[in-house]
């Protein structure tokens, strides 16, 4: 049986001077969080698809790289993963991502770099969010220790 979850997104008004709010009832983490095409191409307070769409990559890369680890042997004591979700706002038909950078950081006794990096890119062919992604994802693995 298919997993399903979901977020919910509201709009209101014009492109330019409309806003919105997504919320994610199921988990319950936010409710009514603010978006606009400020958030989205501004400084305006709040966030964006291109934010959430990071977040969610960098969370998943980070439990696949935990479990690339744990199968090959290793118990990583931590994982720091950015996300950098890159954006073209003017191009055709509009603005489109481009690519995501994936940025790790890991402390794991008794591996090497080499094989933290074979296994860290393992790990991004794997993570569902990047296989669900039709752009460019690439990685910088840096081993801590």
């Amino acid at each position: 049986m298919a997993l399903k979850r979901y977020a919910d997104a509201e709009w209101n008004g014009d492109l330019m001077s409309g806003n919105g709010n997504i919320s994610t009832p199921q988990s319950g983490l936010f409710a009514a969080q603010n978006f606009s095409f400020k958030t989205r191409f501004g400084d305006e307070k709040g966030t964006n698809p291109e934010e959430l769409l990071a977040a969610a990559h960098a969370g998943c890369f980070s439990m696949a790289l935990s479990a690339v680890l744990g199968k090959a042997g290793f118990n990583p004591e931590g994982i720091q993963t950015r996300a950098e979700v890159s954006m073209e706002p003017g191009a055709e038909p509009g603005p489109t991502v481009t690519g995501v950078k994936l940025i790790v950081s890991a402390r794991v006794p008794d591996i090497d770099a080499v094989t933290f990096d074979e296994i860290a890119h393992q790990a991004k062919a794997g993570c569902v969010i990047s296989r669900a992604l039709g752009v460019p994802v690439t990685l910088e693995a840096t081993l801590i220790g």
